[in-house]
């Protein structure tokens, strides 16, 4: 058994983030080619977005610090802590309204 503190995890990248000239910084906690699931912790610095990119497959965010918005088309969600976000099926944005932190679930295999 594995043991992390998202807590923990959160405040280490959200400084990274905060001291990265893009603004943000990731950490993969759990899975990769190995699994069919793969979490990541992603840190955006107030103001800072992922990009507009194409949709990872299946996948949810969770909201651990701050607030964020999901942009898809003229679709948007906002998310704030606590809050869990289906991520559409189709190309998105996701920006930080303050500094926030997100847990990102991505099934990797069909």
């Amino acid at each position: 058994m594995q043991k992390t503190s998202l807590t923990d995890l959160a405040r280490e990248q959200l400084e990274a983030a905060r001291a990265a000239s893009s603004g943000r910084a990731s950490v993969t906690v759990f899975g990769g080619h190995e699994h069919d699931l793969r979490q990541t912790l992603i840190a955006l610095a107030g103001g800072r977005s992922l990009g507009e990119h194409e949709s990872p497959g299946d996948a949810s965010l969770q909201v651990l610090v701050g607030t964020v918005r999901l942009t898809a088309g003229d679709e948007v969600w906002e998310g704030r802590e606590g809050d869990y976000l289906v991520i559409p099926p189709h190309r998105h944005d996701l920006h930080a309204d303050t500094d926030a932190v997100v847990l990102l679930t991505v099934a990797t295999r069909s």
